[in-house]
């Protein structure tokens, strides 16, 4: 009789097969059911951490009573991946997951969600934070809000740039209006 093959350790282990990393999608997500598939199977992983954007009620002083979201197909799936391989480059992930909502919202509805997982909450904390930098100010998105006064576009902010630069990154005039 032959013995058990020794079972491999968590360091020997390959990854499992990551699931897409980019959602572009008019249908709300689930937070939880996004973040279990994103470190599914990887005994790796000591960090998850995510950032969801949802709509406010109010902006530049205004009530918004609804956001409408566009974007390019095709284009912003590819600018979005870009955006998740240089995190990938700049930091020590083992997984990455942004899902962005596009189509009519009402407030409190979810937007974005940006997810990523590590070894370490640090390196975590930093991409995920990175990755929405770039999306408030790369990602081919617009989005238009709908106020007491009519209808308005919603330019990218000043803050936005600045938190942008301090990854050593220019923003590109109008790559995008307000993630």
């Amino acid at each position: 009789m032959t013995s058990p093959s020794p079972r491999p350790s968590a360091d020997t282990l390959s990854p499992p097969a990551a699931p897409s990393r980019v959602a572009v999608q008019a249908a709300d997500f689930d937070v939880s059911a996004e973040l279990a598939a994103l470190r599914a199977g990887d005994s790796r992983v000591g960090a998850v951490c995510c950032f969801v954007g949802t709509v406010r009620d109010r902006n530049a002083g205004d009530a918004v009573a609804s956001m409408e979201l566009e974007h390019y197909p095709g284009m912003t799936e590819k600018s979005i991946e870009a955006m998740v391989d240089e995190a990938l480059h700049r930091f020590e992930l083992f997984g990455a997951r942004v899902v962005h909502r596009v189509g009519l919202l009402q407030p409190q509805d979810q937007i974005v969600l940006v997810a990523v997982t590590s070894a370490h909450r640090g390196q975590s904390f930093q991409a995920c934070e990175f990755l929405m930098d770039y999306l408030k100010t790369q990602a081919p998105f617009w989005k238009k809000e709908a106020t007491p006064q009519g209808a308005r576009w919603v330019d990218a902010r000043e803050s936005d740039d600045a938190a942008l630069a301090r990854w050593g990154i220019a923003a590109v005039p109008n790559a995008a209006q307000g993630s």
